[in-house]
């Protein structure tokens, strides 16, 4: 049966559902659980006010591909003493293995938490990417870190050197030690990590210049950012290449197995390594001639400044757009390049002359 309303009835009921839309549209106020709004979402729409103050109270967490990777720890906790410089809470959780999903549990819990900002080294660049997208959608800012992720997934990332710059100098550096001839092979972290397949990409291309024509890349083979993997990997690679002159592995963890491997061996003294790793680690095998030169940058710089950056996009200072630039503490202005990147400074290569002046 059709029920008919006459002329001023259907007023009254237009009427009374249009205050009920305004009373629920009241009712579903911004919170931090909820989107903000698109343009704040994707940090693109959104006004900055690069004069606005950074809030106090903050909550940020650091989720590096693992937790017992030394070199992210030094980061991190660079980082998470940065926070308390402009009073926020901040902390480190992840996982104990670098496989691609394993970050992935960790993004649902901080969000639930209702943190503010979360800081990924991603291990794999696109499997993290559903639920990055799901924290912006409800206002948490996503900076990347080390190793980014897809450029989609987050606002911000804060690279240690570029890209381009890291990658090639591996192939000057392992050239240098051989006098340019010889077969080389690379050990690298895992197969996805973003940032270890851009300096791969780098060095098979500065190959093909006239100067590296006597070098020749023979193997590349995947430590999974594990200690003892990257030790059998090394093995392995001695084992299946008998004429091998050369090893770059662009890891910390990895050229550290590398050189305990080496060190102990026949190599010794025979097979060059370089890659980037942290002076700490490498310094008894700078000394013991194991290692004659290698690089990194400075990762306590680069907690320091992730952490400033996600400050910055927090507080509304900056959106993550080309061109804004923020302070980060002592690091001073920091500009935003292409893709929402920042990049920390060029790396600084590590001897026998210079490496007892680093304490990290």
């Amino acid at each position: 049966m059709t029920v008919r309303l006459s002329a001023p009835r259907r007023l009254v009921a237009l009427a009374s559902i249009g205050a009920l839309a305004l009373s629920l549209t009241a009712c579903g106020g911004t919170t931090k659980d909820s989107a903000r709004s698109s343009g704040e979402a994707k940090g693109g729409n959104a006004a900055a006010d690069p004069n606005a103050p950074i809030k106090k109270g903050l909550k940020i967490a650091f989720l590096p591909k693992q937790v017992n990777n030394p070199y992210l720890t030094i980061l991190d906790n660079a980082g998470i003493a940065a926070a308390r410089e402009f009073g926020a809470e901040a902390k480190e959780v992840g996982p104990s293995d670098a496989s691609a999903s394993s970050q992935v549990s960790y993004i649902n819990t901080l969000v639930q938490q209702r943190h503010d900002a979360i800081l990924i080294s991603a291990n794999d660049e696109n499997a993290v990417c559903g639920p990055l997208k799901q924290a912006m959608s409800r206002g948490v800012k996503v900076v990347s870190y080390d190793s980014d992720t897809a450029k989609g997934c987050r606002h911000l990332f804060i690279n240690q050197a570029g890209a381009e710059e890291i990658g090639r100098s591996q192939i000057k550096l392992i050239s240098d030690q051989l006098g340019g001839k010889g077969e080389i092979a690379i050990l690298s972290a895992t197969a996805n990590a973003t940032n270890q397949n851009t300096w791969i990409t780098y060095m098979k291309d500065e190959l093909k210049k006239p100067e590296y024509s006597g070098l020749k890349l023979v193997d590349t083979v995947y430590g999974d950012d594990d200690d003892q993997k990257s030790f059998q990997q090394t093995q392995g690679l001695l084992q299946a290449h008998p004429n091998l002159k050369g090893i770059i592995s662009p890891t910390t963890v990895g050229i550290a197995a590398a050189a305990r491997y080496i060190s102990g061996s026949k190599y010794k003294g025979k097979v060059a390594l370089t890659g980037l790793g942290t002076p700490n680690q490498m310094r008894q095998f700078v000394k013991d001639g194991t290692v004659k030169q290698f690089a990194l940058w400075d990762p306590k710089n680069l907690g320091y400044l992730a952490s400033y950056a996600a400050a910055s996009l927090a507080s509304g200072r900056i959106t993550g757009a080309r061109g804004e630039t923020f302070t980060a503490g002592r690091l001073g202005e920091r500009r935003i390049g292409p893709d929402g990147e920042v990049i920390l400074g060029p790396p600084t290569v590590f001897d026998a002359t210079n490496i007892d002046q680093y304490n990290f």
